[in-house]
């Protein structure tokens, strides 16, 4: 299997935050509480900043590993 960042980005997205997109989710933890909200947006941050400077390779292993732990 190879796959490309964009959609490793996608497939994790899609285990993060299910159906929601990763912005409105930061929205809606916001609404919820300015703190948390604050930290929801740090942790997005830090996501897509892992995504960038992570692999192909190493994000198809993360994906892999996560898939195998939840068979």
């Amino acid at each position: 299997m190879s796959i490309s960042k964009v959609e490793a980005k996608q497939l994790l997205e899609r285990l993060i935050f299910e159906d929601t997109n990763p912005q409105d989710w930061v929205e809606d933890v916001w609404g919820l509480s300015a703190l948390h909200g604050d930290s929801a947006a740090k942790l997005l941050d830090a996501f897509e900043a892992l995504i960038e400077c992570c692999s192909e390779k190493q994000l198809e292993n993360l994906l892999e590993s996560i898939y195998q732990q939840k068979l």
